[in-house]
């Protein structure tokens, strides 16, 4: 795969402790909505066991003038020096990587489950669709604890009616720590909330992303109701 130093362009806020870091888009580089890449620091100010270098989902989908990838910011140094990263600074990223792509087959339904930033692989492909009118039938069911902490959630929202057939079911699970009200679903993600919107599971495809208890949870749910075609990326430590 391909190597490259890239400056850093801007960052911005999208959820309570998550932030989204946008880096100029190499020449020429090409990648498939839903792929991922290996960053590292360059000479980074401080470090600690956990390394210099991460794996990110590009959240930005390929016709984006940016490459943008979106992560929770826990307390270690990566983390640190990423947040107080001035415009300009470089960083390597090697890639693209991975194979969780949309499947070509327009009348098989997607359905992505996701829970916190395991959602920017599925904002890569669903800003894709929207350009490309693709015609499947998508469904995303999108878990938090609470509104707060839902990146990309009002964005997401906007998506009906932009895409030909989407249906987006945000759920939250602890709202009683929230500031915010919440007339959506709420509860963790089950099966009885995914038949309520999806007609037949046994020939859609379904794409699991998010951190390892949830995505094992949801592909266990899943095989116990019959699905035939289930598609995972975790996210561990992120």
């Amino acid at each position: 795969m391909a190597t490259y130093e890239i400056p850093l362009a801007r960052h911005i806020e999208v959820a309570d402790r998550t932030m989204a870091f946008f880096f100029e888009k190499p020449d020429g580089f090409k990648f498939k909505a839903g792929q991922f890449m290996r960053f590292s620091l360059i000479d980074p100010p401080e470090t600690d066991a956990e390394g210099d270098s991460r794996t990110f989902s590009i959240a930005s989908a390929p016709q984006e003038d940016d490459l943008m990838i979106a992560t929770r910011l826990r307390d270690t140094a990566f983390k640190r020096v990423l947040r107080a990263m001035a415009p300009g600074t470089r960083v390597v990223a090697k890639g693209p990587y991975g194979s969780l792509t949309l499947h070509e087959d327009a009348a098989r339904p997607a359905v992505f489950l996701t829970g916190g930033i395991g959602i920017t692989p599925f904002r890569s492909i669903l800003m894709e669709a929207v350009r490309d009118q693709l015609s499947h039938e998508f469904f995303l069911f999108y878990a938090n604890r609470r509104p707060e902490d839902a990146a990309f959630l009002e964005e997401l929202s906007g998506l009906r009616g932009k895409i030909q057939r989407f249906t987006f079911v945000p759920a939250m699970t602890d709202m009683a720590g929230s500031r915010r009200s919440w007339d959506g679903a709420t509860g963790r993600l089950d099966l009885e909330m995914l038949k309520s919107y999806v007609y037949d599971i046994v020939p859609t495809v379904h794409y699991v992303a998010g951190p390892p208890g949830m995505v094992d949870r949801m592909v266990k749910m899943l095989s116990g109701a019959g699905a035939r075609d289930v598609r995972v990326e975790q996210f561990a430590g992120y």
